[in-house]
């Protein structure tokens, strides 16, 4: 493909966009296909569907491993680089055959890739100071093995510019689910929180968001640890515990993120096996449902300890979308109703018309026909960078 035919592809009226989403908990793969007209504020979405696919077998074990500190070589990424394209490929593949839309049909994929480091906090070495980020699975690979003109690395730009490099989703939220009657919420939960705040007829400048905190992440090492399971399904596990105060006491005490003031964001580097570690060496004497349920308890709570704590005061919700992963636990949503006021409506996201099994795999789509668009998708209120840029790089078939 040349420039000249990039160029006519971001001038087509209608496009079949796909989107990649493999997110901190290494579940597998959320790939989603949709019809986007227009962009910007102006962007209209026809969800086409969506597959999830499993990595290949070992693979998620070595990703995660990868992502803890020392956890891997500088020869173990760069293999691994190539081999999750290979992996999203395989993914696009399945969505294709399963939507009935053909490869050729596709015009554009737009994926977040792995996280393997992020490291948002400008540091200065060599004299430079400079915060980093790195996302693996890449997109000249995707690019060249489908003959699609593929998007990615959108953190990077951000971080570029001083910012968190995180959450894009808020940028999506904004332009497809703001209202001019409700001040409302959304709310992730895949192995990281995170939240977005629009006060109705919300401007780029008065959205709120950033990671609130841990996920599912901490639940489901737990689940791993003590039940050789991948997640609490359901919540199953955590109904039938106690809250142990004792326990979300220390873990409250020794949560050094929770209190940062925005914009910030947040992952495996922080809630990682070392945290885990934490609470298990502190509830040794704690059965393990009552372990799942306080953990469960704590991951709503520091949702709802991050509104009070930095958003409250500038404006208070009356809705709270839900998606994502945890969006399934019905314990943890039970103890989010718990935490905020009846007066907060909390539902899951599909209520107002988004799949919330794929929100984040349609939001790389948007993102990417953003980047084609020539718009700046990111929100320096959300991630603190010193200005608006154009997000992601281009990769030609």
């Amino acid at each position: 493909m040349s420039v000249t035919n990039l160029y006519k592809l971001a001038q087509k009226k209608e496009k079949y966009v796909a989107g990649l989403m493999s997110g901190t908990s290494v579940d597998g793969i959320s790939a989603a296909l949709v019809k986007i007209t227009g962009s910007g504020t102006a962007t209209e979405l026809k969800f086409i569907g969506g597959i999830e696919h499993s990595f290949p077998k070992g693979m998620r074990e070595k990703i995660l491993s990868l992502a803890e500190p020392g956890g891997g070589s500088t020869a173990e990424i760069c293999r691994m680089n190539f081999f999750i394209a290979y992996a999203y490929s395989e993914a696009i593949k399945k969505l294709s055959s399963s939507t009935g839309v053909p490869l050729r049909r596709i015009d554009l994929i737009g994926t977040h890739g792995q996280t393997i480091h992020h490291l948002p906090a400008r540091e200065k070495a060599y004299g430079f100071r400079s915060g980093s980020t790195l996302q693996i699975g890449d997109i000249a690979v995707i690019a060249k093995n489908l003959g699609i003109t593929t998007i990615g690395d959108f953190r990077t730009a951000d971080v570029a510019l001083g910012g968190e490099g995180a959450p894009f989703v808020p940028y999506f939220d904004y332009i497809i689910l703001s209202s001019d009657k409700t001040n409302r919420a959304l709310l992730n939960i895949g192995g990281i929180a995170n939240i977005t705040v629009l006060k109705k007829n919300v401007k780029p400048a008065g959205v709120i968001a950033f990671d609130t905190g841990p996920g599912n992440m901490l639940i489901d090492a737990l689940m791993q640890r003590l039940y050789d399971k991948k997640f609490d399904r359901n919540g199953a596990v955590a109904f039938k515990g106690k809250v142990n105060n004792a326990l979300l006491q220390k873990m409250i005490d020794s949560d050094t993120y929770i209190n940062r003031v925005p914009p910030k964001s947040t992952g495996r580097e922080f809630y990682s096996h070392e945290f885990v570690g934490f609470i298990l060496k502190n509830s040794k004497n704690v059965p393990a449902q009552d372990i799942i349920t306080t953990v469960t308890f704590y991951t709503a709570w520091t949702v709802f300890y991050s509104y009070k704590e930095f958003i409250f005061n500038k404006v208070k919700i009356s809705e709270l979308y839900v998606s994502g992963g945890g969006s399934k636990n019905r314990a943890l949503l039970a103890f989010l109703r718990s935490l905020f006021e009846a007066s907060v409506i909390i539902e899951n996201v599909k209520t107002i018309g988004v799949d919330s099994d794929y929100k984040e795999a349609i939001c790389f789509a948007v993102l990417a026909n953003e980047t084609l668009s020539g718009n700046p998708a990111n929100l320096p209120s959300v991630t603190g960078a010193s200005k608006q840029t154009i997000l992601g790089k281009i990769c030609l078939p």
